[in-house]
């Protein structure tokens, strides 16, 4: 079984408040031209996406010099859907999280839906993030625009997860069950950017 995480990308896709929001027209197109081409605006946070430290630094790292090995590899989903705000230590504790793995948190953000932007979505707190951060994972997904509190009034929990590892945003794990998959997950290769969309997939392990 072959899961699409990604959100699908059009002029209604929603976007976190501020961000560009995405246009797509023709810009040629058949019988008057030989082929069809469309012009694509959007921000790099986007959808589904892949985050840099660059994002948080001037001087951190673009999204093209993120390791390859965390794009891939064996992952896990972890069912968080009964946090009712955010993502605590304590939450994580309990669960099978290890160095290297690929995690990824399913919260009510996917039971919802990404119909419209909740400025209330469930995140991960900063004690959270540093759990994550000292268990040594390789990569991190959730299933939110933002891995961080709406307006918190800092860059900490990115920080700590963009300091010591690759970061998803926008996943929709909504028709995935918990359990152990094979994550490949490619940002476009866009040189000093500070992130790029992605497709995400997730394969369902023998």
């Amino acid at each position: 079984m072959i899961y699409d995480i990604s959100l699908e990308l059009s002029g209604e896709t929603i976007a976190y408040p501020d961000n560009p929001e995405i246009k797509i027209r023709t810009a040629k197109s058949i019988p008057g031209s030989g082929a069809n081409v469309s012009e694509i605006k959007m921000g790099s946070h986007s959808g589904t996406h892949a985050d840099s430290l660059r994002h948080i630094e001037n001087t951190g790292n673009a999204v093209e010099k993120l390791p390859l090995d965390s794009f891939y590899g064996n992952a896990k989903v972890l069912d968080l859907t009964a946090c009712s705000s955010c993502i605590l230590a304590a939450d994580l504790q309990a669960l099978d999280i290890r160095a290297g793995d690929i995690i990824l948190l399913k919260t009510r953000n996917s039971l919802r839906g990404f119909k419209q932007f909740y400025a209330d979505f469930i995140y991960l707190s900063e004690e959270g993030a540093g759990y994550l951060a000292k268990k040594g994972i390789k990569t991190l997904g959730i299933d939110s625009l933002s891995v961080q509190k709406f307006h918190s009034g800092n860059q900490n929990v990115h920080n700590l997860i963009l300091s010591s590892m690759t970061l998803f945003e926008g996943l929709d794990l909504s028709k995935v069950p918990p359990g152990e998959y094979i994550f490949a997950g490619l940002p476009l290769r866009i040189k000093g950017c500070d992130s790029a969309p992605a497709r995400a997939i997730l394969i369902s392990r023998p």
